[in-house]
């Protein structure tokens, strides 16, 4: 059953004007919802090899996927995240045709549109999906996706270092990473006066009502335990619902203006607010537009969100799929996706290549953080459903959604 606030702001987000990928980046703006009759068994299949006992057990698996003529496929992806092209020149390299479908508005709206098909064992007829970790976690804890045959993906040992394990995925058996961000501080520094470099200054009385948090509780109370010195990928749900009611305390002192999605440019460009809880690569296009504009990776680290390539269970071309994943890993054409995009590239060695090609997109800290910044991002927390709905209701008490 659906959790009514869920069902509100799907529909809020739905009526919603949102004209870029950026916008929709939010994944799912503080929405709660409780899906219930996920099993943790994870079905074999597909020459699957491996098992999950419950959803914070990490599953190896392996497949053989043979190499076929690839005819149409479908590729299901997030607005305005992928460089046309691209595509185009796939096709003419690798024969078939690729559909692909801008249709990932949420990764709860999008689970709930293929969750029959998926719990009845059925193809949901597309075969790369890309979805945010904490959605890629139930996949894959819940036996929905479909083990990557690595022999067709050799470009896959391009991944940078810090990506190559997740807990939920730790030899990366069922994700390949497609971009990722980070949660940090962006900021008028017209109005702040100065530069912005710490969680604290979210919580700043100097700040007082011009400050915006994310709704989102993966975002805005991972980005407290960090603050505190806590790892959120490892933080129990105790440790979560105490960040969300510092959270609350604050709230209730005046300090937050309001909790948004990705709303928060609008109070940011307009100076409604002077600090906000952000995504970097909003902030990309923000500060080419306006210079009084900035971003800041906090220096007790962020939380990195990674959106992840996957195929669903039941995949029907699943080599198809795979050498999408291995054209994208490609040096030369992840250095054309970053440039499009403008988020953080999961492969390696591009920014040599943009250097030559692109100079002021190889120097953006945002697309390409030092590696002291990127040795200092936290991945989301790992939650059973029933915790994570435990801590969206809390996030949702202190929001009003």
């Amino acid at each position: 059953m659906t959790d009514p606030n869920f069902e509100r702001r799907l529909e809020e987000l739905l009526a919603s004007d949102r004209v870029s990928r950026r916008r929709f980046l939010g994944r799912t703006a503080g929405a709660g919802l409780a899906v219930g009759g996920l099993g943790a068994f994870l079905a074999a299949c597909g020459g699957v090899e491996g098992t999950a006992d419950d959803a914070n057990t990490a599953t190896v698996a392996t497949a053989s996927h043979p190499k076929e003529a690839i005819a149409a496929w479908t590729f299901a992806n997030w607005p305005l995240y992928m460089e046309k092209k691209l595509l185009t020149d796939f096709d003419k390299e690798f024969g078939g045709k690729v559909k692909y479908v801008e249709e990932i508005n949420d990764n709860y709206e999008f689970f709930s549109k293929v969750r029959q098909q998926l719990q009845n064992g059925q193809p949901i007829g597309r075969d790369i999906v890309v979805l945010t970790d904490y959605m890629a976690q139930r996949w894959v804890k819940d036996g929905y996706a479909e083990p990557i045959d690595k022999k067709n993906v050799p470009n896959a040992a391009n991944l940078v270092e810090n990506l190559q394990t997740i807990a939920y995925d730790p030899e990366r058996s069922y994700t390949l990473p497609y971009q990722s961000g980070a949660v940090g501080i962006g900021y008028n520094i017209k109005k702040t006066g100065r530069e912005l470099t710490s969680i604290d200054d979210f919580f700043d009385p100097e700040f007082k009502g011009r400050v915006t948090l994310f709704s989102e509780p993966y975002d805005a109370a991972s980005t407290v335990l960090i603050q505190q010195g806590k790892d959120p990928e490892k933080a129990t749900i105790d440790e979560l619902l105490e960040a969300i009611e510092v959270i609350s305390q604050a709230n209730d002192d005046g300090q937050f203006r309001r909790f948004t999605g990705n709303d928060y440019t609008t109070d940011l460009t307009k100076g409604n607010a002077w600090v906000c809880m952000a995504y970097s690569g909003d902030l990309v296009q923000l500060e080419s537009d306006n210079p009084d504009l900035r971003f800041a990776y906090p220096e007790q680290g962020a939380v990195r969100f990674t959106d992840n390539m996957m195929m669903p269970a039941k995949v029907e071309h699943p080599y198809a799929a795979e050498t999408m994943m291995n054209y994208l890993y490609e040096p030369q054409v992840a250095a054309k996706l970053a440039a499009y995009v403008n988020y953080i590239s999961p492969v390696d060695g591009i920014k040599e290549i943009l250097e030559q090609t692109d100079p002021e997109i190889a120097s953006n800290e945002l697309i390409f953080p030092s590696d002291e910044v990127a040795a200092n991002l936290k991945n989301y927390p790992q939650l059973t459903p029933a915790e994570e709905r435990q801590m969206r209701e809390a996030m949702a008490q202190v929001t009003g959604a």
